[in-house]
This record gives C-alpha cells, sequence and structure tokens, in this order.
C-alpha cells in the first residue's frame, strides 16, 4: 500500500505535469502543428515529463533511492517513453482507426474526439504506467541499512507483554 503522502505528491505533480502538457498540446495544435495532432500532444508530454521529473525527485519520491542519479534519470525518461507511447494509443486509434477527423465528422466532434482520446483516456492510461513505473523501477524503496540490494532482511518487532498496539516500545530484531 502506497503512502498517502507519497501519493499526494505524486498526483499533485502529475496535476502541474498535466497543465503543463494541456498548455503545450493546444498552443503547438493550434499554430505550428494544425495538420499533426499526435506530434503536438507528444513533444508536450516530452515537455512535461523534464518537468515532471525534476519535481518528483526533489519533492514526490524524495524519501526513495537506491540508483545513481544519473541511472534514476534514464530510467524515469525510460518509463516516460513507455508512458507517452501508452498515452498516443487512444489518440491514434480515434484519429486513425475510427477515423474521428474532419472531413469523417464535423471539426467540433474532432475536437472533442482529440480531447478525450488524448487529454483524459490517454493521460489516465500513461498516469497509471508511470505510477507503477516509477515505483518499481525508478525511486525503488532502498533496502535497510546493512543489507546488500537483492538480499531480503526480515524484520521481527518483540512486543514486550502488556504493550499496546501502536506504541513505539518495541525491540526490532533481523531474523536471518
Amino acid at each position: 500500500m502506497p503512502e498517502p503522502r507519497e501519493l499526494l505528491r505524486f498526483a499533485v505533480v502529475g496535476l502541474a505535469a498535466y497543465g503543463v502538457t494541456l498548455l503545450g498540446d493546444y498552443s503547438l495544435k493550434l499554430t505550428v502543428f494544425r495538420e499533426k495532432p499526435v506530434t503536438a500532444l507528444a513533444i508536450a508530454t516530452i515537455a512535461s515529463t523534464a518537468f515532471a521529473y525534476l519535481l518528483s525527485r526533489r519533492w514526490s519520491f524524495a524519501t526513495r533511492g537506491g540508483h545513481g542519479r544519473l541511472r534514476e534519470a534514464t530510467l524515469f525518461f525510460a518509463v516516460n517513453a513507455g508512458a507517452v507511447a501508452v498515452n498516443l494509443l487512444p489518440p491514434l486509434v480515434s484519429r486513425y482507426v475510427l477515423h474521428l477527423s474532419v472531413p469523417h465528422v464535423g471539426y467540433l466532434t474532432q475536437e472533442i474526439a482529440d480531447f478525450v482520446a488524448g487529454m483524459l483516456l490517454g493521460t489516465l492510461a500513461g498516469t497509471a504506467f508511470r505510477w507503477f513505473g516509477y515505483r518499481r523501477w525508478v525511486f525503488p524503496s532502498a533496502p535497510p541499512v546493512g543489507v546488500a540490494e537483492g538480499d531480503e532482511a526480515e524484520l521481527l518487532v518483540e512486543r514486550p507483554p502488556g504493550a499496546r498496539s501502536g506504541q513505539r516500545d518495541g525491540q526490532v530484531v533481523e531474523v536471518p
């Protein structure tokens, strides 16, 4: 079960990055990439990824680690490359499989389909992929002190007789 504070911070960073994606996507789509909406979304998503890495490393997952910064950044961008692919699947299906684009449908229908497919469904799927990837590969829980990575120590808390649940008077003992 994830720590609630970590999940909340991940959500805040994700919301801010979503804003960067939304602003970037529509800025590009309505100006220089009028004929290439998926390219506009891809560029906006990549820019927001760099933004998200900085906030994730410094705030969301500041208590996690276990990798050197270069390896961590490489893993972060690799997970996000996968998330970009996941994010682009719904708008690709919408535009090129379902043909929800002009001249097959009206302009308003096309824009609503793009928003639902790319900004809602794509972002939701990409976010779920990122949450899993960040916690599993990029920012894993650090191993306990004195335990080599890959070794799993089992910890047992012994409570003295009469101690109530929730009190911090137990003794931590490592079990081989």
